[in-house]
């Protein structure tokens, strides 16, 4: 069996991923190619190449540029994904631009798949789950503006050209010895057989239920976990040494003190590990999440921002022992990095913004490796056990974010004026009891006027109400006479609670700059506060039932979530007459 080198040429290759997993297979990398600058620069720097930037739309209308490209054995691509993605906009983003991109890809493909005396021997192209939906099963010369090229090569121009449907498969990079889920669609064809081969996996999830149903899968090993790389990698605080350090997901070691990206200090700021917490374990209508991650299993999807204070954010507990500011982390780039499968010697061109991008915007070599030993294999060709890897680091002209530091925290990062506000203090017998500066519901255009809105479900169309000011004095009697810690949970809230509730306008301020202001606190730690209170009220879970009195829309509710209308009314109505 021949070694013989064959060629990759990678579109939309961002930081390299793609080519990363071919190149460890032993494929040369003839051309990378991307119209953000940054990511070429590290394309660049990590394949010794000096390609320049260049927009995939260039080759919607021009035949000539196509054919201009290299011919290669592979081609590769990974159309940006933000526009199909459900979590931009809630799957409601503009969808024309990542279709029209995805076609020009195509375009290409098609081209140098029917091109007489064609060498291409596969493609594939990676994408979210979600973009399936808006492709076509299969594209004709015509659909791919190629009616003239196909009739100038002996085709019809109705004639299927790619076809999609039957093509693709969701791969989990957990699947195939990666650190994180991450599940993609990868879509493609080995040319030799006319369709898409799903590689082995070489791990199975411990269920069984997450890999594919081949021979052998109850051999396999279970899929790696967080908590296995966390606790045997050097920690972002440790100090400079030349003590060796064996990369996680290859065979090979390397110094301590020429791993880059790594020795910094990413914690975040209490209101923002707060934020997420809070988003984690009790969002409106999302389910729960781990807080901080769950280390028995691989990570979550690694995503391109670092936004502490998100839902999706991934948090660990800090190495050293703060409290508040800084008691919880984000991984460093490094730890991102290793995470997608990128060796420690792979390096980042750019910011630490830009470095995470291009970190979270990559296909994991992990899956690419794979799909280039299906290639391999289909054409005969040697496959490598042990991955080719850039063992020496080249760390000239990169900005190595190591400080081996830690870092002093001044005031947190400010919301934007007039930011929406929305919380709740829990969750219970499906329903919610929200405070808000806006109207939830949707009939007011009125903002900065804070509202008390029961919500019953979880989900978009589920009934609301919203209550008027003043309502809470219509639950007093109630409470007292209902339960018998009612007295004194009335007598908590309007005595020492109540104090701490700002006006509308000092409300909305201290949201804004996350901080509180003498006695006030601000809103998210207001409804923290209140849930501390009313907990201490409900240890046995009990319910509140209707009797006369028309409060909600369901007959019986949790105890716990009458106190908390009242609180909230009260709180609105203070806040609003201050």
């Amino acid at each position: 069996m021949s070694h013989s080198k064959l060629t990759v040429v990678d579109f939309f290759c961002g930081a390299g991923g793609f080519s990363e997993g071919f190149r460890q297979q032993g494929f040369d990398i003839a051309l990378g190619v991307d119209s953000w600058q940054s990511a070429i620069d590290t394309f660049n720097h990590n394949f010794g190449k000096d390609f320049q930037s260049k927009n995939m739309l260039e080759f919607e209308h021009s035949i000539e540029q196509i054919e201009n490209l290299p011919d290669s054995d592979i081609i590769l691509g990974s159309p940006p994904c933000v526009s199909f993605s459900t979590s931009n906009k809630s799957g409601k983003a503009d969808k024309t631009l990542g279709i029209k991109l995805t076609e020009c890809f195509l375009r290409i493909v098609a081209v140098k798949k029917h091109k007489p005396n064609s060498i291409l021997k596969a493609w594939f192209m990676e994408n979210v789950k979600n973009s399936k939906k808006y492709l076509q099963p299969s594209y004709s010369f015509i659909d791919l503006n190629l009616s003239e090229w196909a009739e100038k090569n002996g085709f019809d121009s109705n004639a299927v050209a790619i076809t999609l449907d039957g093509n693709s498969s969701v791969i989990n990079s957990a699947d195939y010895g990666s650190l994180q889920s991450r599940s993609r669609l990868i879509t493609g064809e080995i040319i030799k057989y006319g369709k898409f081969l799903i590689p082995a996996p070489t791990h199975k999830c411990p269920s069984g239920k997450a890999s594919p149903n081949v021979a052998g899968l109850q051999l396999l090993p279970i899929h790696r976990t967080l908590g296995e790389f966390i606790s045997s990698f050097p920690s972002p605080f440790e100090i400079e040494s030349s003590e060796q350090i064996k990369d996680p997901s290859y065979d090979y070691l390397i110094d301590k003190n020429v791993i880059s990206d790594h020795f910094y200090d990413t914690g975040i700021h209490a209101c923002e590990w707060k934020s997420s917490k809070y988003l984690k374990l009790n969002h409106p209508y999302m389910g729960k999440m781990s807080f901080p991650e769950n280390l028995n299993k691989p990570s979550r999807t690694v995503t391109a921002t670092n936004i502490g204070s998100s839902r999706e954010a991934l948090i660990y507990k800090s190495e050293i022992k703060r409290t508040g500011n800084g008691e919880y982390r984000v991984p460093t780039v490094r730890e991102a990095a290793v995470l997608m499968g990128f060796p420690l010697t792979y390096q980042f061109v750019g910011s630490e913004g830009v470095k995470r991008k291009l970190v979270g915007n990559a296909v994991c070599p992990s899956v690419s490796s794979a799909l280039a030993k299906e290639v391999r294999k289909a054409y005969g060709y040697a496959t490598f056990d042990k991955s080719h890897i850039i063992v020496d680091p080249n760390l000239k002209g990169v900005n190595n974010l190591n400080t081996f530091s830690v870092k002093e925290f001044g005031a947190p990062p400010v919301r934007k004026k007039e930011s929406k506000f929305r919380r709740h203090p829990f969750k219970k017998g499906n329903m919610t009891v929200a405070l808000s500066n806006y109207d939830i519901i949707g009939k007011e255009e009125e903002f900065g006027v804070w509202k008390s809105t029961v919500f019953y479900g979880t989900g978009e169309g589920f009934g609301s109400f919203t209550y008027e000011e003043n309502f809470y004095k219509h639950l007093e009697p109630i409470i007292m006479n209902e339960f018998s810690d009612g007295d004194k949970f009335i007598k908590i809230i309007n005595n020492g609670f109540s104090e701490r509730i700002a006006g509308k306008n000092l409300l909305q301020e201290m949201y804004e700059k996350k901080l509180s202001v003498g006695r006030f606190l601000e809103p998210t730690l207001l409804i923290e506060e209140l849930a501390r209170v009313i907990e201490g009220f409900d240890a046995y879970d009990e319910l509140f039932i209707q009797k006369e009195q028309k409060i909600f829309e369901k007959p019986i509710v949790p105890k716990k979530q009458l106190y908390s209308l009242y609180a909230i009314n009260k709180i609105v109505t203070i806040a609003n007459n201050s």
